[in-house]
C-alpha cells in the first residue's frame, strides 16, 4: 500500500511540474516553459490610499515555485486586507532560486523579464517574498543536474551559493531603495525531512547575513512542538473555528492540510497540468499566507 501511495503521490506532483523530493527524479529535461505574460499568472493590485493610516502601505513582490503559484491569490488578499499592500506575484512551478537569477540564459524556467532583479528594477518593492521548497532533483536546467539524492553536500553547497547570488542581485537592483527579502521557511516533508530542515537553515543563515528576515510559515502547518513531523491534519485554530469553511472536519476538531495523494501541496483541489492559483478554500494556504503577512507587517 505504501508503495502505491508514493507512486500516485509523485505522479500528482510531476503533473504540476512541482518541486518535490522523490529519490528518483526525471532524467529528461523539462519541456520548454510557456513564457507568455498570461502564463506567469501575474497579479498586480494597487491598494486604496487611506489618509488616516499611520503606516505607509508596503509594496510586495512574491516569487517562487508551485507553492507560491497555488498561494499567490490568497497571499494577495491577506496583504491587501491587513496591510493595504500593493502586490505583484510572478511564480513559476518547478523552479528553484537559480531560476530567478539573471544571467542564466535559456537554462531557466523563468523568462528574463520576470527575473527577480528585473522585477525589482521595474516595481521598486519594499519586500520581496521568496518561497521555494528547494527543488531537489533534475527538473530545472539551472541546477546543472545536481540533485539531493545523488549528492546532498553538493546540493546544499549549490543552494547556499544561489541564495547569496539572488540576494546580491536583488540588492543591486534595488540600489538605495533595497527591498527587504522575506525567505519563507517550508513545512515538513515525509520523504526526506532532514533536507527541508537544512534548506530552512540556509534561509536563516542568508537572512542573518544580509539583514533580511525569515517567515516560518512552515511551522503553521506542522504539529506544535514537532516542527518537522509531517501530518495531513491539524487541530482547527480559533480562526478556523470562527470561519467554518476552513475547519474541514469540525466533528473531529481538525482540518485538512493536504489531499490524500499529494503530500507537498496545500491546495485542497487536485493538481492540474496547467499551474494555477488554488481554486479551493485551503487551510494550509491561508495559514502560510497569514504568517507571511504577519512578518511583513512587523518588519
Amino acid at each position: 500500500m505504501r508503495t502505491s501511495w508514493i507512486v500516485g503521490l509523485l505522479t500528482a506532483v510531476l503533473l504540476l511540474g512541482a518541486c518535490s523530493d522523490p529519490s528518483d527524479g526525471p532524467e529528461a529535461a523539462p519541456p520548454t516553459p510557456d513564457v507568455s505574460r498570461a502564463a506567469t499568472t501575474h497579479q498586480r493590485a494597487q491598494s486604496s490610499p487611506s489618509p488616516s493610516a499611520a503606516v505607509v502601505a508596503p509594496r510586495v513582490l512574491y516569487l517562487g515555485d508551485s507553492l507560491a503559484m497555488e498561494a499567490q491569490r490568497v497571499l494577495g488578499q491577506e496583504l491587501r486586507g491587513e496591510l493595504r499592500a500593493t502586490y505583484t506575484s510572478a511564480p513559476y512551478s518547478g523552479t528553484t532560486p537559480c531560476d530567478y537569477l539573471e544571467g542564466t540564459g535559456k537554462k531557466s524556467l523563468v523568462p528574463d523579464r520576470d527575473k527577480a532583479a528585473a522585477l525589482v528594477r521595474e516595481l521598486h518593492p519594499d519586500f520581496v517574498v521568496l518561497q521555494f521548497w528547494g527543488n531537489a532533483w533534475y527538473y530545472t536546467w539551472c541546477m546543472d543536474g545536481i540533485s539531493h539524492a545523488a549528492s546532498p553536500q553538493k546540493y546544499f553547497s549549490r543552494y547556499r551559493a544561489d541564495l547569496r547570488r539572488l540576494t546580491d542581485q536583488i540588492a543591486a537592483a534595488g540600489g538605495e531603495r533595497r527591498p527587504r527579502i522575506v525567505w519563507v521557511a517550508q513545512g515538513p516533508d515525509p520523504i526526506t525531512p532532514d533536507r527541508v530542515r537544512r534548506v530552512n537553515e540556509l534561509y536563516e543563515e542568508q537572512a542573518a547575513a544580509s539583514g533580511d528576515v525569515v517567515a516560518d510559515a512552515g511551522a503553521t502547518v506542522a504539529p506544535a512542538g514537532s516542527r518537522y513531523t509531517w501530518v495531513q491534519y491539524l487541530p482547527c485554530t480559533s480562526y478556523e473555528h470562527e470561519h467554518p469553511d476552513y475547519c474541514t472536519q469540525p466533528d473531529r476538531d481538525r482540518t485538512a492540510l493536504h489531499l490524500d495523494k499529494d503530500y507537498l501541496h496545500f491546495c485542497l483541489a487536485p493538481t492540474t497540468s496547467t499551474p494555477r492559483p488554488c481554486p479551493a478554500r485551503s487551510p494550509g494556504i491561508l495559514r502560510i499566507a497569514q504568517e507571511i503577512t504577519r512578518v511583513i507587517g512587523s518588519s
